[in-house]
């Protein structure tokens, strides 16, 4: 077994020392890639103490002092010592600071404007023919330290004052708006350089006379108490856009979806949370380089280019809605997490699952606000389930998951929680519960949980009573088990003289658990939907399965079905008599089932049946039936199922190439019907439908669909007009082009990153690069990933190589053969654990896990030991539903053939 690290031991700060308030000065060379500065922090000393214990890292500190008022006296450090592995910074003094005193920690430093996407770090873009640099902050979850020394932990809130120095032609940005902005001259700071001989150092640097006047500074006002992952700043030469800023001046036209987006959000989230967003401004800023999609630093929202910029012009509708998402999330982030936060780490959950991902400040985030005040028509609230119920229920149906509030003492360790079970399951356990006792009650206990705990931390229990408080429901023994246990059930339907009988076991993708697995009991709401006595839909939302098994009075000669519009956490299995009737109910012109309803059922049952619990045949015989479904969301459940199970024969043409031919006859009657061309009255239904129906007939090796997208291509290389492109069809035209053409079109690829129209445009042509079937220039992909690839752009690359069929091996060895490189490029960022799982989680034999153990043998995992234990599960996974299944699906697919 891989080594996970030596014990954590207490890598939490002692607290005998506390901080209350952060002057911070810190100045930006752009022309030296360089930062310093200095930094005086008020403390309230618990404990008599001669050390002070802090965090640091990556930078150059100078001397230290502490001034105490009780001793009226400024002491320089004794000593100082930077632990690397923890981070930490002790400093000594000769003379001890007494108890229930205050005191000033004073310190400067020095640090280097890397690339790494963490402290504070240098972008660039390419403007008027030549590279330029800008800064910028990203200090989630604990990088705030690789900037200046702090208390980097969420529970030890403070105030900040940030000042920042710069060259003239430059614009500073920070959390909070500016209060003043002067040329440096000589003298400035004097009462500061009196208390202080390194303050007075540091200032004597910026120099004097011509040289002094490249400079000003920027002070801006002080915030309100506050975590350091939150602290934000950036120096670079701005463009903006009423308050909203951009990196780029090319591209400020590009920001006015995201600013109408959030101008639209902020007073809606004011008036359901029933809180006023406390500061006086919000800004984001478009960064060309970002490790994650965006960062909800207080009153300077910081992300990716794809997270915030769309042409208006040109926009293909996914792009939209990621921007959607992306602004909602971060907007509800400026109360959840940032004026309530969580104590530690342990609950990131309480500002991920909440509020950004959904239902409570999720559902407002990225549903409820955009789904029923701003785009309804986009159906966020069925769309929720593709994005994120599916994803958490697959990784959650690992024996290697973890539960939603998961241990993580050692602070170097957190970015791999940040995961699909702190965000999409937490999100989907929210939503069941705001399902199960009614939206209102729901938001109506989390604004009293925010209303009680403002500027404060918490812990799961605080908002338990919150909500406890506004619906009367012991909230506790329905949740606990959700949030404090990994996994989730399979219920069991079977059906008796009495009524119907339910049965809760953990659901396993590797089959059912063995007992040491399957202790958990969770309270779940089962939502029975049928029909009263006037044929219309009902809902029992009082049957609740909070034992191992029990039977509810229920007449079974009605139709029904468990998981009404499937907010709940669990996979539901029917005998294939009943699952036979759901599906002819739900292939009904207007079904009794939801959106929601048919959706859960495509899932459902190609979980449980590569799980071994039904036949994936089953499984495909409900997909045809629903052929004529004319909803997107349950045609793209239907493709991205279809998908995964090509991915698991990728190397056994007899089933991957019949799955193929099967899903261009599901999909190429929507391109006879819709055609390829978008028109602007077209609901989001009829482009998103007309696009994956494309996309699959593609798939498909449909050779109309080929020919016209590659005549399509050759046009725009042969004239630069790509008007013949919609920018919906971009990504699937451009990997089309590539994956049935030669060095042409691969080059085609690399001229169009080198100066793409907008994000969509350079995604499009990383992912086309690899989708080639060539091995020669899949290797000229990696090639350029490692060379010339802005490094958070190497997941598009690795992503494409992996999915596709033909590179998948040559991506796997690449990530062996490369780690250490790969590994020191990232390992401070979330990158690090995508790529691990995007390389070789897709790999589906025995030798493929005993190698992939092997290889991490005498690695020390400790920074991604959860996705390598994920990847293995998952080749783990694969292996078992190619021996489980092949026949039968083999059988299906022949049998079509003889119909």
């Amino acid at each position: 077994m891989a080594n996970t690290g030596a014990n954590a031991g207490n890598y939490r700060l002692p607290t005998n020392v506390r901080p209350t308030h952060y002057d911070i000065t810190v100045r930006t060379d752009l022309e030296k890639l360089a930062f310093d500065g200095f930094v005086s922090i008020d403390l309230d000393v618990v404990e008599e103490t001669s050390s002070i214990v802090l965090n640091s890292a990556h930078t150059q500190l100078g001397e230290a002092s502490v001034y105490s008022e009780a001793l009226r006296t400024e002491q320089i450090q004794a000593s100082a010592n930077v632990d690397s592995t923890t981070e930490r910074l002790t400093v000594r003094f000769g003379t001890p600071l007494p108890a229930g005193s205050k005191a000033q920690l004073r310190i400067g430093f020095t640090g280097e404007l890397d690339g790494s996407m963490a402290g504070y770090y240098r972008s660039k873009w390419t403007g008027q023919g030549k590279t330029q640099y800008y800064a910028l902050t990203q200090f989630e979850p604990t990088a705030a330290r690789k900037a200046f020394p702090c208390w980097d932990e969420p529970l030890l809130k403070a105030t900040f004052a940030v000042t920042m120095i710069s060259r003239t032609d430059t614009v500073n940005l920070s959390n909070m708006p500016a209060i003043s902005e002067e040329l440096y001259v000589p003298g400035a700071f004097a009462d500061s350089m009196k208390k202080s001989p390194a303050l007075a150092k540091f200032l004597a640097s910026l120099g004097t006379g011509d040289q002094a006047d490249k400079w000003k500074i920027t002070r801006f006002d002080t915030t309100p108490i506050m975590s350091t992952y939150i602290v934000g700043f950036a120096n670079g030469h701005f463009e903006y856009l009423e308050s909203s800023y951009t990196s780029t001046k090319d591209c400020i036209h590009q920001t006015q979806f995201a600013l109408d987006v959030k101008a639209k959000a902020l007073p809606l989230y004011e008036q359901m949370f029933q809180v006023e967003y406390p500061l006086p401004k919000l800004d984001t800023l478009v960064a060309s380089d970002f490790d994650a999609g965006a960062m909800e630093n207080w009153g300077l929202i910081t992300g990716r280019t794809s997270a915030f910029l769309v042409d208006p012009d040109k926009a293909d509708l996914q792009a939209k809605l990621n921007v959607v998402d992306t602004q909602c999330h971060e907007v509800a982030h400026m109360w959840f997490g940032n004026i309530t936060t969580m104590e530690w780490w342990d609950n990131l959950y309480l500002k991920e699952g909440k509020d950004a991902t959904y239902w409570c400040i999720l559902q407002m985030g990225e549903v409820i606000l955009p789904s029923t005040r701003i785009w309804p028509e986009w159906k966020m609230e069925s769309r929720f389930i593709n994005v994120h119920l599916v994803r958490a229920l697959n990784l959650d149906a690992k024996l290697s998951s973890h539960p939603i509030e998961v241990e993580c003492p050692d602070a170097n360790k957190i970015n791999q929680i940040f995961d699909s079970l702190s965000y999409s399951k937490a999100a989907s356990v929210l939503r069941m519960l705001a399902s199960y006792m009614g939206e209102d009650r729901f938001l109506k206990g989390i604004s009293l949980y925010l209303k009680k705990h403002l500027y404060g931390n918490t812990v799961t229990k605080d908002l338990w009573e919150g909500i406890a408080e506004a619906t009367g429901v012991d909230v506790p023994k329905v949740m606990d088990n959700w949030v404090s246990k990994m996994g989730f059930p399979v219920i069991t339907v079977s059906e008796t003289e009495k009524g119907i009988h339910v049965r809760q076991d953990r659901f396993l993708a590797s089959g059912p658990a063995e007992p040491k697995d399957n202790e958990t009991i969770w309270t779940v709401p089962l939502q029975v939907v049928s029909v009263n006595e006037h044929g219309q839909a009902v809902i029992n939302r009082d049957a609740v399965l909070d034992v191992r098994e029990r039977t509810i009075p229920f007449d079974t000669n009605k139709p029904f079905k468990l998981n009404a519009h499937n907010t709940g956490v669990y996979r539901v299995l029917y005998s294939p008599e009943r699952l036979a009737k759901i599906a002819s109910e739900a292939a009904k012109e207007n079904s009794l089932f939801s959106l929601s309803d048919r959706m859960g059922l495509i899932h459902d049952a190609i979980a449980l049946s590569k799980a071994g619990f039904a036949k994936i045949s089953s499984a495909l015989t409900l997909m045809d039936i629903l052929r004529k479904e004319k909803e997107f969301l349950v045609r793209d459940s239907i493709a991205d199922n279809l998908s995964d199970l090509r991915k698991i024969w990728f190397e056994h043409p007899e089933i991957r190439d019949p799955l193929a031919q099967f899903a261009r006859e599901l999909y190429m009657p929507l391109v006879d019907q819709l055609g390829f061309e978008y028109a602007p009255d077209d609901s989001p239904d009829v482009v998103s439908l007309r696009t994956t129906a494309i996309r699959m007939a593609s798939v498909g090796e449909d050779p109309k669909v080929i020919q016209e997208l590659k005549g399509r291509f050759k046009h725009f290389v042969e004239t630069g007009d790509d008007s013949k492109i919609p920018a919906d069809l971009l990504r699937t035209t451009f990997s089309v082009a590539v994956r049935h053409g030669g060095r042409a079109e691969f080059d085609a690829m690399k001229h169009i990153l080198g100066q793409p129209k907008t994000p969509t445009h350079a995604i499009a042509a990383m992912v086309a690069m690899g989708a080639t079937r060539d091995l020669e220039l899949a290797k000229e992909t990696l090639d350029y990933m490692m060379t010339q690839a802005r490094d958070q752009d190497v997941m598009y690359f690795v992503a494409s190589l992996g999915a596709n069929e033909k590179s998948r091996r040559l991506m796997a060895s690449f990530f062996k053969e490369h780690f250490w490189d790969l590994y020191k490029r990232f390992e401070g960022n979330f990158t690090l654990t995508s790529l691990l799982r995007l390389s070789l989680a897709s790999l589906t034999t025995q030798r493929d896990y005993d190698e992939t153990v092997d290889f991490f043998k005498h690695k020390d995992t400790s920074r991604y030991h959860l996705a390598y234990l994920q990847a293995l599960d998952s080749i783990k996974d694969n292996i078992a539903v190619i021996e489980r299944s092949t026949s039968d699906v083999a059988q299906w697919l022949e049998s079509r053939k003889k119909d």
